[in-house]
C-alpha cells in the first residue's frame, strides 16, 4: 500500500503563485506521477505529469504557466503553479502508477491506482 499526502493548498491571488507537494511511499523507483483537479459537479482532470525519465507533459489550459517536478531523494512530487487565474479553483490530487507511460493527454483517472487526499486551490480575481 502507498500513501500519498498532498500538501501547499490554499487562497491566492489572480496572478500569484503556489506550490503543491505530495509525499508518497518510496515502494519503488519507477513510478509515473501526476497531478489532477476537480472542481464540484465536474470529472477529475489531469493537469500535469512526470514519467520515469523525469519527461513531464501538461495540459493546454496549464502549459506554461506550471511546472511539474520531483525529488527522489525526498520522496516528493511538486506541482509549481504560476500566473494563476480563477479557472484554476479546484481540489487538486496527486497520483501515481507503474509501468505507464506517455503525455497528460492521453490519461484519464482510470489508469492511476494511487490517489493523494486533494488540496484545495482557490484563485479570486
Amino acid at each position: 500500500q502507498r500513501d500519498l499526502v498532498e500538501s501547499g493548498g490554499g487562497s491566492v491571488q489572480a496572478g500569484g503563485s503556489l506550490t503543491l507537494s505530495c509525499v508518497y511511499t518510496p515502494t519503488y523507483n519507477n513510478y509515473y506521477s501526476a497531478w489532477f483537479r476537480q472542481t464540484p459537479g465536474k470529472e477529475r482532470e489531469g493537469v500535469a505529469a512526470i514519467d520515469t525519465y523525469g519527461s513531464p507533459s501538461y495540459s493546454d489550459s496549464v502549459k506554461g504557466r506550471f511546472t511539474i517536478s520531483k525529488d527522489n531523494d525526498k520522496n516528493t512530487l511538486y506541482l509549481q503553479m504560476n500566473n494563476l487565474k480563477p479557472e484554476d479553483s479546484a481540489m487538486y490530487y496527486c497520483a501515481e502508477e507503474l509501468n505507464l507511460y506517455g503525455t497528460i493527454a492521453t490519461k484519464t483517472t482510470d489508469d492511476f491506482g494511487w490517489w493523494g487526499q486533494g488540496t484545495q486551490v482557490t484563485v479570486s480575481s
